[in-house]
C-alpha cells in the first residue's frame, strides 16, 4: 500500500494496543508502543535506500528480501532494540510484540495489491500479488480517519475501537477477494482462448482493469459493475525477435523481468540496431506503458544503453531522443 496508509495503519494498530494491560497502565510502555508500530508499519519499506543504487537495484530489492516471513521478526527485534535503549522502562515483551504486528501487517496487506511481495522468500522467490486492493484504498483510509476522529471526539475505548475497524477491514477485504475471484471466472466464460487473466482493482472501488493474454495478443478492458467492456488490443508477436532474446542479458532488462512476468516486448529499428521495450502489461493506461524497460541494440545485437523505471510517455520520450547509438 502508499506510505499514508502504512503511516494511517501504524496510528491504529497503536489504538488497538490499548487492549493490553501494559500500555494502558504504563505511559513508558505507551510511548514505546506508538513509535513500534509507526517505525513497524513503514519498516519494510527502507528498501527504497536502494533507489541511491539505480533503478535496477530498486525495482530488483522492492518488496523482496525486506518484505520476506523471517525479516517480519528482524524488523521488530531491531525497532524494538533500538527503542528499548532510550525506554528502558517500557514492557519490553508489549514492544516487541506490538512492533512484530506492525511489520507483520505491512507485509501482508502489501500481498493484497497487484504489485505483490516476495513474502516466501528465502523458501521462495515468487512474488505474491493478490490483485485485492488498490495500492490507494479509500474505504481503508476512511475507516482509520473516521477512528482517529471518534478517538478524538469521545470517550470511546480506543482498543475496543480500532478492534472494530479492523474486522471491518477484514470483512472488507474478504468480500473483494470473493468479488475478484468471481469477476476472473466470469472473463474466463467470455475469454476461452486466454493464457493468463488478470482482473486489477482502481480506485474506484466498481471499477477494475482487465488484462487477457492470448497467443499473439493481449487484449486490455474494464469491468465495472461486473459488466465487461474491452477497450483496446496490442500484438504480442515480438518474444522470439533476436533483439528481444539478446535484451535479455542486459541488466535493467533482467531486474524489470525479475520483478514482473507479465512484460510485454516490442522492437523496434533505431539507426542502425534495434530499440527494445518491455513493459508490465498490467498497468497499461490510456494507450501507455507507465513501468518499462528499455534497451537499444546496435547491429551486433550488443546492448548500447539501457532504461528503466516508472516514467510518463514524455520523459521516456526525452530518454529516447537524447540517447545515440554508435555502430562501429
Amino acid at each position: 500500500m502508499d506510505t499514508g496508509t502504512h503511516f494511517a495503519m501504524g496510528i491504529g494498530l497503536f489504538g488497538l494496543a490499548h487492549l493490553d494491560p501494559s500500555v494502558t497502565s504504563h505511559p513508558v510502555t505507551a510511548q514505546a508502543v506508538l513509535l513500534g508500530t509507526v517505525l513497524g508499519s513503514q519498516a519494510p519499506d527502507f528498501d527504497g535506500l536502494f533507489r541511491f543504487k539505480g533503478g535496477a537495484a530498486y525495482i530488483r530489492q522492492h518488496r523482496g528480501l525486506s518484505h520476506s516471513f523471517p525479516m517480519i521478526f528482524v524488523w521488530a527485534s531491531l525497532i524494538t532494540f533500538i527503542l528499548f535503549l532510550t525506554h528502558e522502562r517500557a514492557s519490553l515483551l508489549s514492544l516487541w510484540m506490538w512492533t512484530l504486528l506492525a511489520v507483520a501487517v505491512h507485509v501482508l496487506i502489501d500481498c493484497f495489491n497487484s504489485y505483490g511481495t516476495q513474502a516466501l522468500r528465502p523458501l521462495s522467490r515468487r512474488w505474491i500479488a493478490w490483485d485485492v486492493l488498490n495500492i490507494i484504498d479509500p474505504f481503508i483510509l476512511t475507516v482509520h480517519l473516521a477512528g482517529f476522529l471518534l478517538w478524538w471526539l469521545t470517550p470511546i475505548h480506543p482498543g475496543a475501537l480500532f478492534a472494530a475497524i479492523y474486522s471491518l477491514i477484514i470483512l472488507y477485504t474478504a468480500w473483494r477477494w470473493r468479488i475478484h475471484r468471481s469477476l476472473v471466472r466470469k472473463v474466463a466464460m467470455q475469454a476461452e482462448q486466454a493464457k493468463r487473466i488478470s482482473v486489477i482493482p482502481t480506485i474506484r472501488p466498481s471499477l477494475w482493469k482487465l488484462v487477457v493474454e492470448e497467443d499473439g495478443r493481449v487484449r486490455f478492458g474494464e469491468i465495472h459493475r461486473r459488466k465487461i467492456r474491452w477497450t483496446d488490443e496490442i500484438p504480442d508477436t515480438d518474444r522470439e525477435h533476436p533483439a528481444a532474446l539478446a535484451s535479455l542479458k542486459d541488466p535493467d532488462i533482467a531486474s524489470f523481468l525479475y520483478f514482473s512476468d507479465y512484460g510485454h516486448v516490442q522492437v523496434q529499428p533505431f539507426g542502425d540496431g534495434y530499440k527494445v521495450r518491455w513493459a508490465d502489461v498490467r498497468y497499461y493506461h490510456k494507450k501507455r506503458f507507465p513501468f518499462v524497460a528499455v534497451a537499444y541494440l546496435d547491429h551486433n545485437l550488443d546492448v548500447i544503453r539501457s532504461y528503466i523505471g516508472w516514467s510518463s510517455e514524455q520523459r521516456l520520450e526525452k530518454k529516447i531522443n537524447s540517447c545515440t547509438i554508435e555502430t562501429p
